[in-house]
């Protein structure tokens, strides 16, 4: 609705009706790099409504940047970051996309292709931002693979910091979409959850139509230990059956460490808070052994912090010295043990007849 200005003093107002989605509560922000009708290629938007989406970068005539944008929404995220990606959609397209997200502060990343090729891209990408001190990880989908081949899909990726989801989804009028969809409404999951430490299991993922495949309990089973975080409907409702990262070996030997997909949310939670409080506390000041005490002690505050909100169970051996090479360097360490997300219950019944 328009404005009409008027010369008279008094309290006047302008509103405007839609009935697409607002912005959720979300504490993370999500990058996305899609094909879209419109915008400029590889310039980084702030979205914070897919009614800013749509004006940003039109409405899809196929599934791409619009799409994505209202599953993320919908699902709870409140700011995007958004790339249009090159309409040929080669895997250097998505690499300058990418790059131009890793200049911002996205903590998760989507994207709208299912290409192996480039989701590995994309996981370079998180690694080389890990190494700048930029966290964060990557929901992805395949497109119409079996249990067997997302599995193959995911030893491709075979990275704590990427997500792999499947399987393929349908949207509201029963069309197939492929995982990257999926993918999205996961991710707007994550960027609304405010405790890395409860696990993804039972999340209801919003604006999906169905499955175009339903897993049965050995499907499950070998997605799961193949580093896949499976979708299942019941009763209508879709949610993740487990938050799997495609982490699932290391130099080339099984390896669950990095399974849950709570760890590395908790990681990347608990080392940026006590870099963040070192940072806002010690920047200017010496390497005396009374400045070391106190980053001892500001760093037990910040894993006492963590402690009572039970996104860790235990904390030791925190220590605080001088680098024996560099006088300037304070050498600062500590263990944890992350809090684990409840999958299973067991009941053991004894019956008296």
């Amino acid at each position: 609705m328009s404005e009409s200005r008027h010369e008279r003093p008094g309290v006047y107002s302008v509103y405007d009706a839609s009935t697409v989605v607002s912005a959720g509560r979300g504490s993370k922000i999500v990058g996305v790099a899609a094909k879209a009708v419109r915008g400029t290629v590889g310039e980084v938007v702030t979205i914070t409504s897919y009614t800013h989406g749509v004006a940003a970068f039109g409405e899809d005539a196929v599934p791409s940047m619009s799409t994505i944008l209202k599953l993320l929404f919908l699902n709870g995220a409140s700011q995007v970051e958004a790339v249009r990606v090159a309409d040929g959609g080669a895997k250097t397209d998505y690499e300058a996309a990418f790059a131009a997200l890793g200049k911002r502060e996205a903590q998760i990343l989507v994207c709208d292709s299912a290409a192996v090729d480039v989701q590995q891209v994309l996981r370079t990408a998180l690694e080389t931002a890990s190494e700048q001190r930029k966290e964060r990880i990557a929901v992805v989908g395949g497109s119409g693979e079996t249990a067997a081949q997302l599995v193959q899909h995911a030893a491709q990726l075979n990275s704590e910091r990427m997500v792999l989801v499947g399987p393929d989804v349908l949207d509201k009028d029963g069309n197939t979409l492929s995982g990257a969809f999926a993918a999205a409404a996961v991710a707007g999951v994550l960027a609304d959850s405010r405790d890395p430490a409860v696990p993804l299991n039972g999340a209801e993922l919003a604006g999906l139509g169905g499955l175009a495949a339903e897993y049965s309990d050995n499907d499950i089973d070998l997605l799961v230990r193949g580093g896949v975080t499976p979708l299942e409907s019941v009763s209508g409702v879709i949610s993740p059956v487990r938050g799997i990262t495609t982490r699932t070996t290391t130099g080339g030997a099984p390896d669950t460490t990095w399974r849950e997909l709570t760890t590395i949310l908790i990681v990347d939670d608990i080392i940026p808070s006590v870099r963040a409080a070192l940072r806002s506390k010690f920047s200017r000041t010496k390497n005396t052994a009374r400045t070391r005490s106190a980053i001892r002690s500001q760093v037990i505050v910040e894993l006492e912090k963590k402690l009572s909100a039970e996104i860790i169970d235990s904390y030791s051996d925190v220590a605080v010295t001088a680098d024996a090479d560099d006088p300037t360097v304070c050498v600062v360490e500590f263990g944890f043990t992350v809090a684990h997300g409840l999958n299973q219950i067991y009941l053991t019944v004894h019956i008296s007849v």
